[in-house]
């Protein structure tokens, strides 16, 4: 087995291996990934945070020890927690432009030095904190496969935020309401609770987070704020519903 960390900003993460392929996530710098299978430009990878695989251009990634994955996998997770920050290569000098969410456990194996402000997960946050967090992303452009302040898709704004915060969620929508605990009733959410949504064939498509007075933050069009209830989401420069509620989990 082979295994890799991405050493650039922002990877795509593509279905297929070419570069017109559906970007299904993206693999940000620090990310650490098992090698699956090797084509002559692509490599299939699997992620160590959540196991979502795809493919990778074998230009956009630095080979590493099993040791080094191991370590940096194993480890609590330090995160960039400013919107944009650098680092720099020991060696060339060079600045890498790093996002919001990005992964440090890496900067000795990739030989790079780091002087912004860091997040470091040794224990779990305040549940309050996620909705902190959250705002940090508000307003960002909805792009499906993202996962920074420069384009976000509704599981990745979801996962970065937890993850932000020492908690881990799958990747997509459908995968992250298998998680936590079933609620009843609105009434019964916190903020940082979970609210999922399906489409016209009962398959959940949505997912955004519960906050104070019956309202939700979610990416639908850019990273928004709009009113709650149990039919769904309901947007006020429209006024209409955009979502139909499926559940609400508790996972925290």
């Amino acid at each position: 087995m082979l295994y890799g960390v991405c050493n650039l900003s922002i990877v795509p993460l593509r279905l297929e291996p070419n570069d017109t392929s559906e970007l299904v996530s993206q693999v940000l710098y620090g990310e650490v990934f098992k090698i699956l299978e090797q084509r002559k430009k692509w490599r299939k990878i699997r992620l160590a945070f959540d196991t979502y695989e795809g493919w990778i251009d074998h230009k956009q990634y630095k080979e590493i020890s099993n040791k080094d994955y191991t370590s940096i996998s194993e480890a609590k997770g330090v995160y960039n927690s400013d919107l944009v920050e650098f680092t720099q290569c020991k060696t060339t000098k060079q600045l890498y432009t790093i996002p919001l969410g990005a992964t440090l456990n890496s900067l000795t194996v990739l030989n790079h030095t780091y002087d912004g402000n860091t997040i470091t997960n040794h224990t779990k946050s305040d549940k309050t904190q996620l909705i902190s967090t959250a705002y940090l992303y508000l307003n960002t452009a909805y792009l499906w496969g993202g996962k920074t302040p420069f384009g976000i898709d509704c599981s990745g704004f979801t996962q970065m935020v937890y993850m932000l915060n020492g908690y881990q969620l799958f990747r997509d929508a459908s995968q992250q309401a298998t998680q936590g605990e079933a609620l009843s009733f609105i009434e019964e959410s916190e903020p940082g609770d979970l609210a999922f949504f399906d489409n016209a064939e009962g398959l959940i498509t949505h997912v955004g987070i519960i906050m104070e007075n019956n309202h939700i933050i979610h990416a639908h069009g850019k990273v928004r704020i709009d009113r709650l209830d149990h039919t769904g989401i309901y947007n006020l420069e429209n006024n209409s519903y955009t979502h139909k509620l499926r559940i609400i989990k508790k996972v925290i």
